[in-house]
């Protein structure tokens, strides 16, 4: 299992080595050019080295933030952040009553979030340090098109980055990741650190939440991409309309200067529409005459595919990725495209897809193949877009054979996508194993009974012949998917793809669904692939 790092630990990997310390009085002057209400109580030559939310991360000298939270008011930690060494706190009125009995400067402000970013990027350095950014937001894709973009870039000789749900990267130096996007003062200091080891681009992904939750203002991207807008994240936006225009937000010329936006449905088509950064268009149908950039030609190339993506002059782009699955197509071309965007001329962008396969890229719980005989597959899927992409794609042509799935829903998201991802799950497989994804702090029974609920009204309604089981926990229903496959069948574990730990009432239990699934292959003398597993520690379904 990897390493638990304590947070003081993981915040001193995401800061750079060296920062220059700014005094209060340069944070107020931003504030007031930039028309905010601020004040500073106590000394305005305050020297700040750090700017940091959580009081455990503390590092000396660092500016502490306490915001008002879900729960709780951060004010309610500013003195273990003094204790650890903070030498000021940016709080708001309500945190000042308890703050100012601390003999420490304050930075009062009357929104706290709303400042973070640009703060952070001032202690930080961060617009002389940032490499180039490649952000890359939409319900399902967002992963595998950020490891493609990199992928692409040092094909190009590049010295890359890489933020997302599985990992943080500096160049080769991996962080675990703990959040699809880290807070705003994490962000910026990362961004300052990969300035000082050399990187020079950087590919991220940026989740609805980070956008609803500001973590990643104060940046400015060259070039973001979108994948697609299906349901999902409900508990947050409340509707698709809303969590439509908190996506939407990325594509504003103030964050990001090109925009590359897949219009394959009507979400799309919408934010090409609304973006106010220069649009870039992009369709995977060739009949899509609204698109600038068209996907043409596609045909099999081993597990995936190789095509075309002509631009509006007839210039075209060939390429293959042995990614399976249509989609992948899709996340392909979107990753091709954004680093056109960027400005890379075409033909050394055609001589690096040519000489270095960079779309074929190993990406962790996503579409993962654990062994052939059977096809044994994991892959993050958790909506019901996702789940009936990869069943669609990894159906076998061979006679008789079954698709088997397992798959769960977390608990504490959105509880209207239940039944729909049972009723997906039936009309795709047809064998349907219900189990537990990461329930929270949520009984996982009332989970699976909407789920179980959904499918059986599907096949009431179609009158399929799908088989479906409910066994929990989720380690038995992996062994019991693989206990009854034979070598031509195809057994999707579907939902937690890359995470090992699963959260059940506020416990982090060990479980990887590659590990459970190698083990049962194994059990029941099947031959897994040898390089079927790889762990990582992450988990952000946001």
């Amino acid at each position: 299992m990897p390493e638990v790092l304590t947070p003081r630990a993981a915040e001193q990997l995401l800061r750079p080595q060296h920062t220059t310390a700014t005094a209060l009085s340069i944070l107020l002057e931003h504030l007031h050019e930039t028309g905010r209400g601020a004040n500073i109580i106590g000394d305005p030559q305050q020297k700040i080295t750090g700017i940091c939310l959580d009081s455990r991360a503390i590092l000396p000298g660092d500016l502490y933030i306490a915001a008002p939270g879900a729960k709780f008011h951060g004010v309610q930690f500013a003195e273990s952040a003094r204790e650890a060494g903070a030498a000021a706190i940016l709080t708001d009125m309500e945190g000042e009553a308890v703050a100012s009995s601390l003999g420490m400067s304050l930075l009062l402000v009357e929104d706290v979030r709303e400042v973070i970013g640009e703060l952070s990027a001032i202690i930080y350095g961060t617009d002389e340090k940032c490499p180039e950014l490649f952000a890359l937001t939409g319900t399902n894709g967002k992963t595998t098109t950020t490891y493609m973009i990199r992928s692409i870039l040092r094909a190009l000789g590049r010295e890359t980055g890489l933020v997302g749900t599985i990992e943080i990267a500096a160049g080769h130096t991996p962080i675990p990741s703990i959040l699809t996007t880290p807070e705003a003062p994490q962000l910026h200091g990362l961004m300052a650190r990969m300035g000082e080891m050399g990187v020079d681009t950087a590919a991220m992904e940026v989740s609805s939440h980070s956008l609803s939750y500001k973590r990643v203002d104060g940046l400015r991207f060259a070039v973001s991409g979108f994948t697609n807008l299906t349901q999902d994240h409900l508990d947050l936006h409340g509707s698709m309309e809303e969590y439509f225009q908190t996506k939407a937000a990325l594509f504003d010329l103030e964050r990001s200067d090109r925009a590359v936006i897949t219009i394959d449905d009507p979400w799309g088509k919408a934010m090409a529409e609304q973006a106010t950064a220069h649009v870039w268009t992009l369709a995977s149908e060739e009949t899509n005459s609204a698109a600038q950039w068209r996907i043409t030609n596609v045909v099999p190339h081993g597990l995936g595919h190789g095509f075309d993506l002509q631009g509006p002059d007839q210039e075209v782009l060939s390429m293959v990725t042995g990614l399976p699955g249509d989609f992948n197509v899709s996340n392909a071309a979107l990753a091709a495209l954004m680093v056109l965007a960027s400005g890379v001329p075409l033909e050394m962008l055609q001589h690096a897809l040519d000489t270095h396969d960079p779309l074929t890229v190993e990406v962790p719980g996503r579409m993962q193949v654990i062994s052939e005989k059977p096809a044994a597959i994991v892959d993050f899927a958790h909506n019901a877009d996702a789940l009936a992409r990869a069943l669609d794609s990894v159906r076998s042509p061979v006679q008789g054979s079954k698709v088997i799935v397992v798959f769960g829903a977390t608990g504490e998201r959105d509880a209207t996508k239940r039944p729909i991802m049972g009723a997906v799950a039936a009309s795709h497989a047809d064998v349907v194993i219900i189990t537990d994804d990461d329930p929270h702090s949520e009984d996982p029974a009332p989970i699976r009974a909407a789920l179980l609920a959904g499918a059986h009204a599907e096949i009431a309604a179609k009158t399929l012949n799908s088989e479906v089981f409910e066994v929990f926990p989720r380690a038995d229903a992996i062994a019991a998917a693989v206990a009854m496959a034979t070598e031509d069948d195809t057994i999707l574990v579907a939902g937690r793809g890359h995470e090992v730990f699963q959260e059940v009432m506020g416990v982090n239990l060990e479980l990887d669904d590659r590990t459970e699934l190698r083990q049962a292959l194994l059990l029941n003398g099947f031959s897994p692939s040898k390089h079927g597993v790889d762990s990582f520690d992450a988990k952000d379904k946001g």
